[in-house]
């Protein structure tokens, strides 16, 4: 065995003896409170276990005595000196002299499941590790130490994932926050907060939550996706992606409009794509999950009030600063309040392009939402002077839903063309037409143009020289409409 770093020289009444005669020189081992960072995801992970048999209680009962062991017999100080293949390499050693210390007989697969399970609780996110390592997972949901539900393909499935009791869980979530500044206990029993990978996570306590910390991670996928990959899943046709494309070239003042999970956040990376290199960019979220590719990108992100409730930084304040920072586009990950006034200010006083997305069921509602967030800040403002104000400063809307199939697809395009009386009028360009439902429920549909030839941002367009992709993607969408019907 390793010992490459420190290990107590005696564990408990009915535990182990001091492993080797070289661990005596080793120093004491550093309090159980040291705090270990979690290793970056990686292909080391193990692959998530069957999900249709949960473990017996008698696995967690002899998992539990083995770390107690473990925790005893290493010095966390050192081990967090380790690279994490080189700690999970001595921890996954020590662990097999425990095993075999205490007699405990288990068959090789059994071990190699206790042994990774006992150095993600060490090193990463404990029983969360495997889960986190799959591709095809797109939300994570941990309701109390027992029952954890993951959403694969759109559909929401029960794991046999589980924690050895709410503290672990506990444990495991202040972890995940104190990566990125923040706490969560039950002074401050609500959190957002971020994975390195920029995966979004939401974590509520006792007192608020009864039935143990509930915690929710929204997963990004490690190959992000396009507007090609947008395509080829269905969620938007050619004509519509490049018609996209088009919008965020030509700094059109974009909003995305959709439901929760419904990938406004995902359509908001894909937009971005198309905006220059030389442009720069000022992104401001409640937790940072955009990733843009761009070099010339300002990150910033909100922060809650401290323990004396002082020291909040609230989104409003990020939108205003940065019109101080010589922005030429600011994106909004989520607009929820008040700074929808300042944003909308944004967009109408030079900074064309910016974007946002916010919720709503459709993009007239997109519309009353933003009115009812502004009179929400206390602005009393007439309603014609904030639907004007909507009117003159936002381009594109564009809608996307989660259907009841679990798919997703841009409903709409929308672009607001302007006031007739006291109304924000509209017009699609592209919608989506749900036609059935095929023998394994999946929904049949087709996203069809509305035959409008001429948007109202032609002229941007043209600006920017994208009139004549512009006109063949809406000449196209036409001919592809006829040769679908």
């Amino acid at each position: 065995m390793s010992g490459g770093f420190g290990k107590r020289g005696a564990v408990g009444v009915d535990a182990i003896p001091a492993p080797s005669p070289a661990a005596a020189s080793v120093p004491v081992a550093a309090p159980r409170s040291v705090p270990i960072a979690p290793s970056a995801p990686s292909s080391t992970r193990p692959p998530a276990p069957p999900q249709d048999a949960r473990r017996p209680d008698s696995y967690y009962e002899t998992k539990s005595a083995i770390f107690s062991a473990l925790i005893e017999a290493i010095d966390l100080a050192q081990l967090a000196r380790l690279e994490p293949d080189s700690a999970r390499e001595e921890i996954r050693d020590i662990v097999n002299e425990i095993i075999s210390l205490k007699s405990l007989v288990m068959s090789i697969s059994e071990q190699e499941e206790l042994l990774d399970d006992i150095c993600n609780d060490v090193l990463g996110y404990g029983p969360l590790e495997p889960l986190l390592a799959r591709d095809d997972i797109a939300d994570i949901m941990v309701n109390g130490n027992d029952k954890t539900y993951i959403e694969v393909g759109g559909k929401i499935q029960l794991t046999n994932v589980r924690f050895r009791d709410n503290s672990q869980l506990l444990n495991i979530c202040q972890r995940i926050v104190s990566q990125v500044g923040r706490r969560v206990d039950e002074s401050s029993p609500i959190c957002d907060a971020r994975l390195p990978d920029g995966s979004r996570v939401n974590v509520i306590v006792g007192p608020l939550a009864l039935d143990g910390p509930t915690l929710t991670i929204r997963k990004f996928k490690r190959d992000k996706l396009t507007l090609e990959q947008m395509v080829k899943f269905g969620t938007v046709t050619a004509e519509g992606a490049e018609i996209l494309r088009i919008i965020g070239r030509s700094r059109c003042n974009t909003v995305i409009s959709g439901g929760t999970g419904s990938g406004k956040t995902t359509l908001l990376n894909c937009l971005t794509r198309a905006i220059d290199e030389d442009e720069r960019i000022i992104t401001c979220e409640d937790a940072a999950e955009l990733q843009l590719q761009q070099p010339h990108v300002v990150r910033l992100e909100t922060r809650p009030p401290n323990l004396e409730g002082e020291g909040q930084v609230t989104m409003r304040d990020l939108v205003r600063n940065c019109l101080r920072m010589r922005p030429e586009r600011i994106i909004v990950g989520e607009v929820r309040g008040p700074e929808a006034f300042d944003l909308l200010q944004a967009m109408n006083t030079g900074h064309d392009g910016s974007m946002g997305t916010l919720h709503a069921n459709s993009p007239r509602e997109a519309i009353a939402r933003m009115e009812s967030m502004i009179s929400m800040g206390g602005f009393s403002l007439p309603a014609r002077t904030i639907r004007e104000m909507i009117a003159t400063s936002v381009d594109v809307i564009v809608q996307t839903q989660r259907l009841r199939d679990g798919s997703r697809r841009i409903t709409h395009v929308t672009e607001v063309v302007g006031m007739e009386g006291d109304v924000v009028t509209t017009q699609d360009i592209f919608v989506f037409e749900i036609l059935g439902e095929d023998q394994n429920g999946r929904l049949i549909g087709r996203h069809r143009s509305t035959g409008i030839a001429r948007p109202r941002f032609w002229e941007r367009a043209r600006y920017f020289g994208e009139e004549a992709k512009l006109a063949a993607a809406l000449d196209a969408s036409e001919v592809a409409e006829e040769l679908r019907g």
